[in-house]
């Protein structure tokens, strides 16, 4: 049947070395996946059960480095993260073959309009408007794990201005990947394309035009984004 206009186009992740290009399908976000974040958040830094939100693939930026400052909006803060990419789905997948479905992996970055989160988690409304902003995930190209291996530690960290933010481990991760993986089977039906950000160590904060983000993961990918 005909369409009643053009379909928005499939959003097309790079992949570093190669001329291939990821599908995206869905970004799935864990929230609090650091015990010192959890506390810097007003959280619980005990190991609790993984709660998930989502952005939307044309959220994703790709590798023009420039992050738009959104409107409505007059604190926005950063959250750099290891981000999972899948090339196998399903549900009720084990633990132990959850790495088997990961294509590989990124360094981003989940910008987050913490000001309209405050206001959202006051009234007890989701957090869309927050998190799900346009251009509000910049990535770094993906890095196949048949390349890297499935990262287990290795610093994690940001900078705004060549000031230091975020420094972790992703080793201090509470839930790790295997795990996130298999949490999010049970809840949804995952495929080939599937995105995951997997949460963010303490230190984050605000941001301003004119701001110069840089971040990495170390062994996966750095990123660089200018905010205007």
């Amino acid at each position: 049947m005909p369409s009643l206009f053009p379909p928005a186009p499939i959003v097309m992740l790079p992949v570093s070395g190669s001329d291939d290009m990821f599908p995206v399908r869905r970004v799935y976000c864990v929230g609090r996946n650091y015990a010192a974040h959890a506390i810097e958040m007003g959280g619980d830094p005990d190991r609790e059960a993984p709660f998930f939100f989502q952005k939307n693939p044309d959220n994703l930026t790709l590798t023009d480095g420039i992050f738009p400052y959104p409107s409505q909006s007059s604190d926005v803060h950063h959250e750099v993260e290891l981000v999972v990419a899948l090339h196998r789905g399903g549900r009720d997948i084990a633990v132990d073959t959850a790495l088997d479905h990961v294509f590989g992996y990124a360094v981003g970055i989940d910008f987050t309009r913490r000001d309209r989160q405050a206001e959202a988690k006051a009234a007890g409304r989701p957090w869309e408007v927050a998190k799900a902003f346009e251009q509000s995930g910049p990535l770094s190209p993906l890095v196949p794990a048949s390349r890297i291996g499935h990262p287990t530690e290795g610093r994690i960290w940001l900078s705004v201005n060549d000031t230091p933010r975020q420094d972790g481990n992703v080793n201090q991760m509470s839930w790790k990947v295997p795990e996130i993986i298999a949490e999010l089977s049970r809840l949804f039906t995952l495929a080939p394309g599937d995105v995951i950000f997997t949460g963010t160590p303490s230190g984050v904060g605000p941001v301003e035009r004119g701001d110069r983000v840089t971040c990495g993961v170390e062994g996966v990918a750095a990123l660089a984004v200018s905010v205007r």
